[in-house]
């Protein structure tokens, strides 16, 4: 049965923590899937883990589409169910799987008929492209087990369970961990398969997950519906959907695109370059994966009281999450700077390699703090109708900031201009960011709204 609101009434802080704790053992336990994974490959040598670094801005690309309608799936059920309409919750929860899969499938399509001048472009040539190859036409036909999961804990979040969509997670890495080195390395009566390991690992976990997944929403929340729908309805629910998860999408679309362009930037120091790049980018999510879920809490948090029309609690709650994020950030960046030399050394043993991620993670986790403020502010933006502000933000961010500061400072300082730019990026952005919600929080609390801070 389809949970009642449960966010809109009792302690703030304490419904956050709640929900956060749970999140953090399932992004932790993402963030390990991918790290898992290149450690596997960087055992192989720099050259798969450079070529395994060149997908990441496409993978990211298809994830960023799902993540959108994730988004946009997440803050129309959670009005819908802080509003309390239980039929709208199931109609929306069915028709936003069928559009991330209608979606990410032609996208994927594209994808595989596409390989050679996509990674071309991103400056894979020689020996590189062909393993590049190798792992992505496996990854490609399998983003169906993607979707569906991503798509499906967004809405299993909606209802203010955080604690099923991280055991779900949970299991994803536990699957790919024990494949990854039997497919990789071909232990006992497994094949070697080295790259191709690693992608038929990442697949197979995911669909193990896409089954749990599935079983949790028709079995257990009933959230889906088998009643076949008029075509109007489908595409209203998909308008509302999309008008969400199009500018999520895209928002987080800017983020891969602006990768792949200092991918290319870097790919002018070397392969070691790009090796250290792929490892250093791995290491981001890890620093900031509580932010991370404390955004998946807030943003049902936020969902729910905005469609109950409880705008005060919203604001309490974001006062609180910006807070915490800022000081996570610092407490981040003292441990990284620290231990950086150690961390790059677990990944790989080329000296290059080692010595430009040690470079990147004494730079860029500056503006970690920052960072973790316009990730909550974007989400409580989608949350409150809000996505092309959202969006606004992080193009400014990417396009204004970090890649017109990263082209100077690759001129004048090489490396060391490239990461110094993504920090200076993450810290302006993060103030504008905090200003802009604030300006949109005093536009709703109006008349019919509870007061800012009650």
């Amino acid at each position: 049965m389809v949970n009642n609101a449960q966010l809109i009434e009792g302690p703030i802080d304490r419904i956050l923590v709640r929900m956060t704790i749970p999140m953090i053992v399932g992004i932790l336990s993402m963030i390990a899937f991918n790290l898992t994974d290149t450690f596997f490959v960087g055992r192989l040598g720099t050259s798969e883990l450079a070529a395994m670094s060149f997908t990441f801005p496409v993978i990211f690309i298809i994830n960023s589409l799902t993540m959108g309608i994730g988004m946009g799936a997440t803050a129309v059920i959670s009005r819908a169910i802080g509003s309390g309409d239980h039929n709208r919750v199931r109609r929306l929860t069915t028709d936003s799987l069928g559009l991330a899969l209608l979606l990410v499938g032609i996208l994927a399509s594209i994808g595989l008929l596409t390989i050679n001048p996509v990674f071309r472009a991103l400056g894979a040539t020689g020996e590189i492209l062909p393993l590049v190859k190798k792992y992505i036409s496996i990854w490609y036909p399998g983003v169906i087990f993607v979707v569906i999961p991503m798509v499906g804990n967004s809405a299993i979040r909606a209802t203010g369970d955080t604690r099923t969509p991280s055991l779900i997670m949970l299991v994803a890495v536990t699957v790919n961990a024990i494949l990854d080195p039997l497919l990789i390395f071909g232990i006992g009566p497994f094949p070697r398969l080295e790259l191709e390991g690693a992608a038929i690992a990442t697949v197979t976990a995911r669909a193990t997950t896409m089954v749990v997944s599935l079983w949790v929403l028709i079995r257990r929340e009933h959230m889906i519906t088998l009643i076949r729908p008029r075509l109007k309805q489908v595409l209203d629910s998909w308008r509302n959907v999309l008008y969400i998860g199009l500018p999520s999408a895209g928002t987080n679309m800017i983020i891969p695109l602006a990768i792949g362009i200092i991918t290319r930037m870097v790919a002018g120091y070397g392969p070691p370059a790009v090796a250290a790049l792929g490892v250093s980018t791995r290491i981001d999510p890890f620093a900031l994966g509580v932010i991370f879920a404390l955004g998946s809490a807030l943003g049902p948090f936020v969902g729910q009281n905005y469609g109950a029309r409880k705008i005060g609690r919203v604001w309490m709650a974001l006062r609180h999450s910006h807070r915490f994020a800022f000081v996570w950030g610092l407490g981040m960046l003292s441990l990284i700077a620290l231990a950086a030399q150690p961390i790059a050394s677990v990944f790989s043993k080329d000296p290059e390699v080692v010595g430009t991620t040690v470079l990147y993670l004494r730079l860029v986790p500056i503006g970690y703090g920052m960072q973790g403020v316009l990730m909550l502010s974007n989400v409580t933006l989608n949350m409150l109708n809000k996505p092309l502000h959202a969006a606004s933000i992080v193009l400014i961010q990417m396009f204004v900031l970090y890649i017109p500061l990263a082209l100077l400072g690759s001129a004048l300082f090489g490396l060391v201009g490239i990461f110094t730019a993504a920090a200076t990026a993450s810290l302006v952005a993060g103030v504008l960011a905090y200003v802009w919600v604030r300006r949109v929080l005093r536009l709703l609390s109006g008349p019919d709204c509870s007061e800012p801070g009650m």
